[in-house]
């Protein structure tokens, strides 16, 4: 569940792999160049992109829609499996626009799914396309905050903490599932990052969860982002709105996965 909104960029942009490196135990960073990139729109925060992989067929990426709409992609299933390119959602890790270069971070799963195994295997040259999405982080005028995420929703809470005004104010909570896994933030002096180590044997989200109903919250002036596994998600909206009185306007949510 979601109720983020989308934003659609000017096309799909063509990109190759410049490198790609493990970064923590889980963690795979892959570094993305090409001319393309020129007409990236960096909006910051948790901007996202549409991440479209080639399969075995080279001219699979010619299957790229210009935009995704139902239509788009509707049309788009209509290509055989083996010759349409997969498509998953990524935030952008970040974008250093002198060296046309665009990080993106992906939590590996040893060989399952399909966008970590490939980010693992990236080499240089490597092809792939993206459609810039936009922002789920509404950017509230609120100034006491309250943001949530698991490893996979790690990447947009720390752009979000980079682009926040530094007269914010609040706590982000992200559970990871290992201490390696935690990164250097830049973040308003105001702004509290709590990692969190979870265990193998503990439900992605479950440490979140349960460390929300200890936390002193403010009572006005006040937003909340919850990104990660379907359940984190939906378990901060649910005890902030029904716990706490928060309207649902207050609270932007986004499951991304679904353990």
């Amino acid at each position: 569940m979601s109720n983020i909104s989308v934003s659609q960029g000017d096309g799909p942009m063509r990109v190759q792999v410049a490198r790609s490196e493990r970064i923590s135990s889980c963690i795979q960073r892959v570094t993305f160049c090409g001319d393309d990139l020129a007409r990236l729109r960096w909006r910051g925060f948790d901007q996202w992109v549409r991440l479209f992989l080639p399969t075995s067929d080279p001219a699979s990426l010619d299957h790229v829609p210009d935009r995704i709409t139902r239509g788009t992609y509707a049309r788009l299933l209509t290509v055989p499996a083996k010759r349409r390119p997969s498509v998953r959602s990524y935030t952008l890790r970040a974008w250093r626009p002198d060296a046309g270069e665009l990080d993106i971070d992906f939590v590996l799963h040893g060989d399952k799914g399909v966008a970590g195994p490939w980010a693992a295997s990236a080499r240089p040259g490597d092809r792939a396309a993206l459609l810039d999405q936009g922002c789920g982080w509404p950017v509230p005028s609120a100034q006491n905050l309250l943001l949530a995420a698991d490893e996979t929703g790690l990447p947009a809470v720390v752009g979000v903490l980079r682009d926040l005004p530094r007269t914010a104010r609040g706590c982000a909570l992200v559970e990871i599932p290992d201490s390696s896994d935690a990164q250097s933030v830049e973040l308003p002096s105001g702004m509290e990052l709590r990692w969190l180590v979870r265990s193998a044997d503990v439900a992605p989200g479950a440490m979140i969860l349960g460390e929300l109903p200890q936390l002193d919250l403010p009572t006005a002036d006040r937003h909340a982002f919850a990104v990660g596994e379907s359940a984190l998600a939906t378990g901060v909206r649910r005890h902030l709105v029904r716990q706490r009185g928060w309207a649902r306007g207050e609270v932007t949510f986004c499951g991304y996965w679904k353990c």
